[in-house]
C-alpha cells in the first residue's frame, strides 16, 4: 500500500513539475483587464503571449468570474460577433500573439465583483501542447480603463452585447 501511495505522489509531483515548466515556456506581456462599473457582468483581459514551443491557449479561470473563456470578437456588416474560440488559440513557437480589444481576448463573465481601476485580478491561463500535456500560467493582471504604457488606444467594446449591433440604436421619441 505504501508503494502505491509513493508512486501516486511521484506521479503528482511529476505532473506538477511538468505543468510548471510548460507554464514558464509561455510569456505574458502588457497584461491588463478592463475596469467595470457596478452591475457590469463581463469584461475582457488582454495581453501579448509568446510561447517558447508551440502550444494552444485552451482556457482561463479567475476567482472574480463565474466563467472565463478565450474569445474572438469580429465585426460583420456592422454587427459585433463574439464567440468562444473552440479547440484553443494557437500560439506558434516564438511568435507573439496579441490578445487585444477587437480581437482575441480572455472573456471574464458572470463577474462576482466590480473590477476597480488600479487593482489587480488573478487570472490563470490554461495551455495544451501538441502531446496533450496541459499547463497553467498564473498572472496578477492590473485593472485599467485602457491599455497601459502608451499602447494603441483600445477599440470600444461592450462585452455584454454578444451578437448585437456594435452601437445601440437611438432611442425613439
Amino acid at each position: 500500500m505504501k508503494i502505491k501511495s509513493l508512486m501516486t505522489a511521484v506521479a503528482l509531483a511529476a505532473a506538477t513539475l511538468s505543468a510548471f515548466a510548460a507554464g514558464e515556456a509561455v510569456e505574458a506581456q502588457n497584461a491588463w483587464a478592463r475596469a467595470t462599473v457596478k452591475g457590469q457582468m463581463a469584461t475582457g483581459a488582454f495581453m501579448t503571449l509568446t510561447a517558447k514551443d508551440g502550444v494552444k491557449l485552451v482556457g482561463a479561470t479567475s476567482p472574480v468570474a463565474g466563467v472565463a473563456q478565450v474569445h474572438e470578437m469580429k465585426m460583420d456588416a456592422g454587427v459585433m460577433k463574439m464567440n468562444e474560440v473552440k479547440g484553443g488559440l494557437d500560439l506558434p513557437a516564438g511568435k507573439a500573439v496579441e490578445l487585444k480589444p477587437g480581437g482575441y481576448h480572455v472573456m471574464l463573465m458572470d463577474l462576482k465583483e466590480t473590477l476597480v481601476k488600479d487593482s489587480t485580478v488573478p487570472v490563470t491561463l490554461l495551455f495544451k501542447d501538441a502531446k496533450g500535456i496541459e499547463s497553467k500560467l498564473e498572472l496578477k493582471v492590473p485593472v485599467a480603463m485602457a491599455a497601459p504604457g502608451g499602447m494603441a488606444k483600445p477599440a470600444a467594446m461592450d462585452h455584454s452585447m454578444h451578437g448585437m449591433p456594435a452601437t445601440k440604436p437611438a432611442a425613439k421619441p
